[in-house]
């Protein structure tokens, strides 16, 4: 298993307001399979962080390419990085 931090940077808000109810669901699936480890918007609205245990980069670029945000292309990434917890989420 490796950890994953993701950086996403919001480029339309009109089209990931519609897409983010099925969104969020999607990371509700992904939260359950042990595959999202947190995430969330920013405060100011412009972007968010998510941390994945997958397998590896391959695993979630497929899990990126299924989020309905994907489609809508309402962002864009900033950080896909594998991220070593020192202190990992309660």
């Amino acid at each position: 298993m490796a950890t994953f931090a993701v950086q996403l940077r919001f480029t339309d808000n009109e089209r990931r307001m519609a897409a983010r109810p099925a969104h969020r669901e999607y990371l509700g699936e992904l939260r359950e399979a042990g595959k999202l480890v947190a995430a969330g918007p920013f405060v100011d609205q412009t972007g968010a962080m998510l941390f994945y245990d997958v397998a590896d980069e391959a695993e979630l670029r497929d899990i990126l390419a299924k989020d309905p945000y994907t489609p809508a292309n309402c962002y864009e990434v900033v950080l896909l990085t594998e991220w070593q917890p020192l202190f990992p989420f309660a």
